[in-house]
C-alpha cells in the first residue's frame, strides 16, 4: 500500500498550488488589460495625429495651448 501524507498536509499543498494558479491567471488577465490599453493609446495617438494634421492645414505650423485653445506660430528653425 502506498504511503500518503495526512489530510492537513495535503490541504496545505493544494491551497498553495491553487493560490499560485489563481495569481497566474490574474497576471494573465492583467497582461490582456495592458495589451488593450496599449492599443487604445495607439488608436488615440493616431486620432490626435489626424486632428493635428487638420489643424495644421487650417492654421499652418502652430502650437496649440490645450488649456485655452490659443495658438502661436512655430518657428521652423531654418536659416534663410
Amino acid at each position: 500500500m502506498a504511503k500518503k501524507i495526512n489530510k492537513e498536509e495535503l490541504e496545505s499543498i493544494q491551497n498553495k498550488v491553487n493560490g499560485i494558479n489563481n495569481v497566474q491567471m490574474q497576471i494573465g488577465g492583467l497582461q490582456v488589460q495592458q495589451c488593450i490599453a496599449v492599443e487604445k493609446i495607439r488608436a488615440l495617438q493616431q486620432e490626435l495625429n489626424m486632428v493635428q494634421k487638420t489643424l495644421e492645414d487650417k492654421y499652418g505650423n502652430v502650437s496649440v495651448n490645450i488649456t485655452d485653445g490659443t495658438i502661436k506660430p512655430i518657428e521652423d528653425g531654418s536659416l534663410n
